[in-house]
């Protein structure tokens, strides 16, 4: 492995497959990073093709072994890890009673364990080389939930990682590594294209849906931003400031 591909950024994407994690994966492949790129059959994604600068990890990012072939992948490839992100998630909305132990299981597995294993494999790796950044991808309505939306599911799971990484950007300052979180509003990808995006709109005091591009931007921000740690940059139109607009 030669030196100069020792010293390319090289960044961890969970959920790549679509939406936000795909459109992310590409930036960041444009930018000039390796990536390894994860979800549960992304080997069969007809958007990301495997190449020198990017490898593709199929499996269930809940599941502790998944999360070790991901790490082993990116050391294994380019020798080093600065950048995760936790992106990988799931959202199922439904009346709070309704749900049943099986979903639970499911947010549970993908939107909390998802985040904890990767996270450990990959901290164990910034540690050694006494830097890197990890960024969680969580949801602005853990902070203003809507009377018309029954999600306390996701919220439950989602609301858990901003505080997860402020924990983390305390913990591990002091080896060069940084911790935050960008929550998001409602996103126009695949998992909205059959919804009504006029009522979604209506859910964003700035009557529209964020795009995965100004996420991208924030990501960009944030590896830059060196003195950023433990922060929760919220892209919700301003929705989390107040209850009516």
């Amino acid at each position: 492995m030669s030196a100069n591909t020792r010293q390319k950024q090289v960044a961890i994407v969970t959920g790549a497959s679509s939406g936000i994690g795909l459109g992310m994966a590409r930036a960041l492949l444009e930018h000039g990073y390796g990536v390894v790129a994860n979800s549960r059959t992304i080997s069969k994604s007809k958007d990301l093709k495997p190449s020198a600068d990017l490898v593709l990890v199929d499996g269930d990012i809940g599941k502790k072994e998944t999360a070790i072939k991901v790490v082993d992948a990116a050391v294994k490839q380019f020798g080093r890890i600065d950048l995760l992100v936790n992106n990988a998630g799931i959202y199922m909305a439904k009346p709070f009673t309704d749900y049943t132990p099986e979903d639970f299981e499911t947010m549970i597995g993908t939107n909390v364990a998802g985040y904890f294993f990767i996270t450990q494999q990959v901290v164990a790796q910034m540690r050694k080389q006494k830097s890197g950044h990890i960024v969680g991808i969580s949801t602005a309505l853990t902070d203003q939930p809507l009377a018309g939306a029954p999600i306390s599911l996701p919220v439950l799971t989602k609301s858990t990682i901003p505080a997860f990484n402020r924990a983390l950007a305390m913990e591990y300052v002091a080896d060069g590594i940084r911790a935050n979180t960008i929550s998001l509003g409602v996103v126009d990808t695949p998992m909205h294209a059959d919804d009504d995006h006029e009522v979604l709109k209506k859910l964003n005091p700035a009557g529209r849906l964020v795009q995965v591009s100004e996420i991208v931007d924030a990501l960009f921000y944030l590896q830059s931003a060196t003195m950023v740690n433990g922060e929760n940059i919220r892209i919700d139109g301003g929705a989390h400031a107040g209850a009516k607009w």
